[in-house]
């Protein structure tokens, strides 16, 4: 891969994700309530219409500066320029990763994936064009779609749908690369997640009805699928 590639690659990611802190901020709220009209930490308002949404820099004045989400975003960026570098896909992808950290902080900080969000996140890979079969992507997405819907059922709730709609966007994605792809993807995310999950048990930090977020497993799962079955595999480095 050029250096020049992964430079630029870099820029747009932390650039688009310096954006990010003000959007997590405001939809970090519970299912069913509206968009923060105000900082729950400084009760500073936001300002009205799309001044109020898209502010590069910290969530709020009160907050620190979001060297982490930035660091972040070039890193998604990178690594999605490094396994598909000789791709027309690559810009497509590059935002379908900020959307990724934009959903994956969001569920982090509050157990919810916004369906605006996840909507988005699948028009974005649904335009990508991956070199891949639509029918297996079809496939793949209604497969995983319905074997996640049917965890949450018999879960009870403990798998939300956004979790599901997730998944069935991911799944899309990823086999429309391969079903290589979908399985090291998803395989990864419930080893992330466990792992996790391990580690909050040992460390006595909540109890076994405590609930993870999943969304970041599953999107660092698909992360790292696209790096290694991507057209430019780092195998072939």
């Amino acid at each position: 891969m050029p250096l020049t590639l992964a430079v630029a690659a870099a820029v747009f990611g932390a650039a688009a994700a310096a954006f990010l802190p003000r959007i997590t901020h405001r939809l970090a709220v519970p299912p069913g309530t509206p968009p923060l009209a105000a900082c729950p930490d400084c009760d500073a308002p936001f300002p009205r219409g799309p001044s109020g949404w898209l502010r590069a820099g910290a969530g709020c004045a009160c907050a620190g500066a979001p060297w982490r989400t930035v660091l972040c975003g070039a890193a998604v960026a990178v690594t999605l320029a490094v396994g598909w570098a000789r791709s027309p896909a690559l810009p497509a992808l590059l935002v379908a990763g900020v959307l990724g950290l934009l959903l994956a902080e969001v569920d982090r900080r509050c157990l919810r994936l916004p369906d605006p969000l996840v909507a988005a996140l699948a028009v974005v890979a649904g335009s990508a064009g991956l070199a891949g079969s639509a029918g297996r992507a079809l496939a793949a997405a209604v497969l995983t779609g319905g074997g996640y819907l049917a965890v949450a059922v018999a879960s009870g709730g403990r798998l939300g749908l956004g979790d599901v709609k997730l998944a069935a966007v991911l799944g899309w994605l990823l086999g429309s690369v391969s079903w290589s792809a979908l399985g090291l993807g998803l395989g990864l995310a419930h080893a992330i997640n466990g792992s996790v999950a391990v580690t909050v048990l040992t460390a006595r930090r909540a109890g076994r009805d405590h609930r993870l977020p999943l969304g970041p497993a599953l999107l660092t799962g698909a992360l790292v699928a696209l790096l290694v079955c991507g057209p430019a595999p780092i195998r072939a480095a």
